[in-house]
């Protein structure tokens, strides 16, 4: 599937305000996915016989941070995560029920592992822009968990849903 997908980077704020806007929820999320065209049963489409996967994604750079640390992992794989998540929404994706949360999960996961190079790339761009806002006093300096940790195979909610970590 081949399309156009714009991500922006914002807080838990600008988050908050559009998940209130957009989902009636008061509270901040971590990914909010906007489709450029309807699909699922309601619009007649199934996601199977979407040719693009179009939308915006805003990711909240707060829940990155605060994520990251939660699941022991660095912001780059949490902010990639986040990005594969939003795109499988949009792509038609949900994980309301418990198959759907297994089939995209699944679908996370492999996305994932063929995406590692690109994460690791998200965590030097993100850590140079951690210490540039440092120097300044706009932005805390990191906090790397260790490279043993593992993540809770618990899960956690978040406004995305009930979330499985690796």
């Amino acid at each position: 599937m081949a399309g156009e997908i714009a991500i922006v980077l914002s807080d838990d704020c600008e988050l908050r305000a559009l998940n209130r806007r957009w989902r009636g929820l008061d509270r901040a999320t971590d990914v909010l996915s906007f489709p450029y065209e309807d699909v699922g049963p309601a619009a007649g489409r199934s996601p199977a016989r979407r040719r693009r996967v179009s939308g915006d994604l805003v990711i909240s750079l707060d829940r990155v941070a605060e994520q990251a640390v939660r699941f022991r992992v660095s912001r780059g794989e949490e902010l990639a995560r986040l990005v594969v998540h939003g795109t499988l929404h949009l792509a038609g994706l949900d994980h309301h029920r418990a198959g759907e949360r297994r089939h995209m999960w699944a679908q996370e996961d492999q996305a994932l592992r063929a995406a590692r190079a690109h994460a690791r790339k998200l965590n030097v761009a993100l850590a140079s822009r951690t210490r540039a806002g440092a120097a300044t006093g706009s932005v805390p300096p990191p906090r790397r968990p260790p490279r043993s940790a593992v993540r809770d195979r618990a899960g956690a909610a978040s406004a995305t849903g009930r979330r499985r970590s690796r």
